[in-house]
């Protein structure tokens, strides 16, 4: 089905009692200690959402499912592009930076990642080292040129930057369609698949 939450988006309302009896410790304590989820570019029920729980971390990343009924909040990644933060690190510096230029744009962004879950949580996931993860909404195609171009600001940053543009049919990396292969790898909900054009993925490459 198709859902009204979008990849990325966080939710707040998961309790114990809807993850798996084989679910990890830590996943259990996050969720007890009441932070968000984020919904998973995976198939939903007309019940149920496919989300993913963070751990501290890195490779603590748990896929499970929330029952819809039990969201009592919802953050979406542009809600997120003027949140400010006390705290002094590169990824927050990048966002800084970048912030007048996406809002100059013409299309709508977002922050996701580990910089997404901290300005809407409040929840320490940043560190010095972290990249800066951001989302372009682009349900009109963005020429490879303008991706470029979008790629040498994103690279002017502090931090490693990476983007994704989400299509009207999934999410492309925007490095991949800046870059001079012919077939990028397109992720929807169903899986991945490599197309010539995210925004048209029936003309596949032969």
């Amino acid at each position: 089905m198709v859902s009204r939450f979008l990849a990325h988006d966080l939710l707040w309302g998961m309790t114990p009692q809807q993850l798996p009896v084989d679910a990890p410790a830590w996943v259990v304590e996050s969720i007890v200690a009441g932070q968000p989820v984020v919904v998973r570019r995976a198939v939903s029920t007309a019940d149920r959402i496919a989300v993913g729980v963070r751990g501290r971390l890195r490779e603590q990343r748990f896929g499970t499912s929330m029952a819809m009924a039990a969201i009592s909040r919802r953050v979406s990644p542009e809600e997120l592009c003027h949140v400010d933060s006390h705290r002094d690190l590169p990824a927050l510096e990048a966002l800084a930076q970048l912030r007048p230029v996406l809002d100059a744009c013409g299309w709508v962004w977002g922050v996701s990642g580990s910089a997404g879950f901290e300005l809407a949580s409040g929840i320490v996931a940043l560190h010095a080292a972290s990249d800066l993860d951001l989302i372009l909404r682009t349900p009109h195609p963005l020429a490879r040129d303008q991706a470029r171009e979008l790629v040498a600001l994103l690279d002017a940053a502090p931090c490693v930057v990476d983007m994704q543009l989400q299509t009207s049919f999934g999410a492309v990396a925007l490095r991949e369609w800046a870059g001079s292969s012919t077939r990028v790898l397109l992720k929807n909900a169903t899986g991945a698949c490599l197309v010539i054009d995210p925004w048209n993925p029936q003309e596949q490459a032969a």
